[in-house]
């Protein structure tokens, strides 16, 4: 639930926060959340799986490999005669390391890795897939998802949810996200429309109910996510929260939380645990934040409804062939945590250059105000929140069960498009392409009247929400006046006893403190790049409580630079204790071991040469989800390279079949291995 016990860090000392130290991997751009078991922080880059003193920073091993998981690793605690594990993607394939030695794990696989694309592709030659976000472990199952794309075409890998076996790497189980037929919900699709239907799968987080042996899935939309003439129907389990037995992968009960999704609002925050008292009783609960800027909560045992929902009638397409959902699901509480409402009165107008751009964008474009989940037309352009982004996004909400509250970031920001005639179907549009959002695209500033991003919290007893703070700051509109608007945010907060919320997650390169019970901004600390994931607290052995988290930018959705920067905060003036002494001749130890080998932490992204295909790969690689130096950072051969690009379409960047091949043999070449 991203809680958690320790108090040594407080509303009362909170300002005094320092950085502690600050450790550099060997290329930036990574989102991941670092794990910290039996003295050791664990954590991702995109150049390989590293393994550090928490109290310090300094190096114990380091794995090299790449492409990595964005968003971090999982641990296995290990059994009789196999020493613990921690398992992360490794592009398609189940990486397992040895925590003992920072080397593939015997055993397990194929030389400690299991190729994941097998027994998902069903006949086709090949496919996008990797595994971007951590496995969930329960005793010796390890859970995956996948990131296997949500566009078209809707010909792709499975988005199946498989248990594996950690001593051995040997499939367990597997979970079909799209019904095969006599399954079921294959109800809910057309005949035959199961057959190589991707997306529909987890690329976020899982989470486990470890005392029930229950996972909780939260999955994406299926594809292609803005055209489903051939899916008519509800198509189970896109969208969905679903529990499952973590031992078996039988399902115990689902809730879709957006029907027959046109709108790429696809689940991926893990699912938070929590228990809620009322009326004398304690229900069990999960919460799912979405996209959608609605937060559902509910029985985690049942499935049922804590705080009640409905369906309620939503606007029909015009588009040939399509069939949208006559109604959505939506929460009786909380009410909608983001922005979710539009009117023309709401027009940004508190600085003139901005609102006169505002202005320009939306009547240039003949955009029609329009409610939740309304369809794209054919003429003008439709123009409705939350955007494609949210809401809330894969950062999901962290939990004080002592004040039975629930905390989560949220950014308020809209989308526009049409529809237009592509070969055989249709296909989104808008003057900024596919995923327009209703901003500047150059400054990142909504064109609505702030506050563009919030802090919330909900009273877990009654759904209500129990304050909101504007959540980060934009520069240029500080300078002219302008003051409290919040930004946007992608990543996630914690929440601990001794009453303070942290959390970065905004493009404006910062890192914050509130305080649990009023929303009140307490600290703000400036990072080298946007922190665009979850921080972690812990007691080192020092007697310090440390705040960690990876600050390393990349996030091309909402700009800013990049680094490679891990980095921890703690109070200075706290006594400390020293650490044992195996630690520093562990450290020795690891140092020695890398004599002659590459330097970590000395990363540097080449500037692409000019001409070839050199502006191709800045349009396409550097509007995606990072920018572009995430991607001159790295070395891959050909194959990888196509992998990498595939999955930028996959996410929104624009590319043909055709730019995709030179933008590879490009970056193979001039950025090959």
């Amino acid at each position: 639930m991203r809680y958690s016990p320790l108090r040594q860090i407080h509303p009362g000392n909170v300002e005094r926060l320092k950085p502690a130290w600050k450790f550099r991997t060997g290329k930036p751009g990574s989102e991941a959340i670092p794990i910290l078991i039996g003295g050791v922080m664990y954590f991702t880059a995109p150049d390989g799986v590293y393994a550090l003193v928490p109290e310090t920073g300094e190096l114990l091993w380091k794995y090299d490999a790449s492409p990595m998981a964005l968003r971090g690793l999982a641990y296995w605690p290990g059994a009789k005669g196999m020493h613990p594990r921690v398992f992360a993607g490794n592009g398609h394939l189940l990486l397992a390391l040895d925590v003992t030695t920072g080397k593939p794990a015997p055993g397990f696989g194929d030389e400690g890795r299991v190729d994941l694309k097998n027994g998902v592709l069903d006949g086709l030659k090949d496919g996008r897939y990797a595994l971007q976000s951590p496995p969930a472990v329960f005793g010796d199952v390890v859970i995956t998802g996948s990131s296997n794309g949500e566009g078209a075409p809707s010909a792709g890998t499975y988005g199946d949810i498989r248990g594996w076996d950690a001593k051995t790497g040997k499939l367990l189980w597997t979970f079909h996200t799209v019904p095969h037929p006599g399954e079921p919900g294959a109800e809910t699709w057309p005949k035959d429309a199961w057959k190589n239907r991707s997306g529909t799968n987890v690329w976020g987080f899982f989470t486990v109910d470890v005392k029930r042996g229950i996972v909780y899935a939260p999955l994406g939309s299926p594809t292609s996510d803005f055209y489903g003439a051939d899916r008519v129907g509800d198509n189970l389990y896109g969208n969905s929260l679903v529990a499952l037995d973590a031992r078996t992968g039988a399902k115990k009960w689902h809730q879709q939380l957006v029907h027959h999704d046109i709108w790429d609002y696809d689940l991926a925050a893990p699912p938070a645990l929590f228990d809620i008292r009322r009326g004398g009783r304690v229900i069990p609960a999960v919460a799912q934040t979405t996209k959608m800027g609605l937060l559902f909560v509910f029985d985690r045992v049942t499935g049922e409804p804590v705080y009640g929902m409905e369906e309620r009638k939503v606007p029909q397409t015009s588009i040939p062939g399509e069939v949208t959902s006559k109604t959505q699901p939506f929460p009786v509480k909380p009410p909608p945590i983001s922005r979710n409402t539009f009117r023309i009165e709401e027009m940004y107008d508190r600085s003139p250059e901005h609102a006169r751009f505002c202005k320009e964008l939306f009547e240039t474009n003949h955009m029609k105000i329009g409610e939740p989940y309304t369809p794209l037309p054919l003429e003008g352009n439709a123009l409705f929140f939350p955007s494609t982004l949210g809401g809330g996004n894969w950062g999901g909400v962290s939990v004080d069960p002592e004040l039975g509250m629930l905390f989560v970031n949220v950014m308020n920001v809209a989308q526009w498009g049409h529809m237009e005639k592509r070969g055989d179907g249709y296909a989104r549009a808008s003057a900024y392409g596919p995923y327009a959002r209703f901003w500047n695209r150059e400054t990142h500033i909504p064109c609505q009247n702030p506050p563009f991003g919030e802090m919330v919290a909900v009273n877990l007893g009654t759904g209500d929400i129990a304050w909101r703070s504007p959540l980060g700051r934009i520069d240029a509109l500080e300078a002219i006046g302008v003051h409290d608007t919040g930004t946007l945010s992608l990543g996630g907060s914690i929440a601990t006893a001794g009453g303070v919320v942290f959390i970065a997650a905004t493009n404006d390169s910062r890192f914050h403190a509130f305080a649990s019970k009023t929303g009140k901004l307490l600290w703000e600390a400036n990072l080298e790049a946007s922190g665009h994931t979850s921080p972690i607290t812990y007691m080192g052995r020092d007697g310090r409580q440390y705040v960690t988290l990876m600050a390393a930018g990349g996030g091309g959705f909402l700009g800013g630079g990049t680094s490679n920067t891990l980095v921890a905060f703690a109070l200075p003036d706290v006594p400390r204790k020293p650490l044992p002494v195996s630690v520093s001749k562990a450290v020795a130890a690891a140092a020695a071991a890398r004599q002659g080998m590459p330097q970590v932490g000395a990363y540097a992204p080449v500037t692409l040469p000019p001409g070839g295909a050199k502006d191709l790969v800045n349009k396409t690689c550097g509007m995606g989800c990072h920018s572009v130096e995430v991607v001159t950072s790295q070395r891959m051969n050909a194959q990888e390279w196509r992998t990498v690009v595939q999955n930028m379409v996959a996410r929104g960047a624009q590319a043909s079949d055709a730019e995709v091949n030179v933008i590879v043999e490009y970056l193979a070449k001039t950025l090959g291995r």
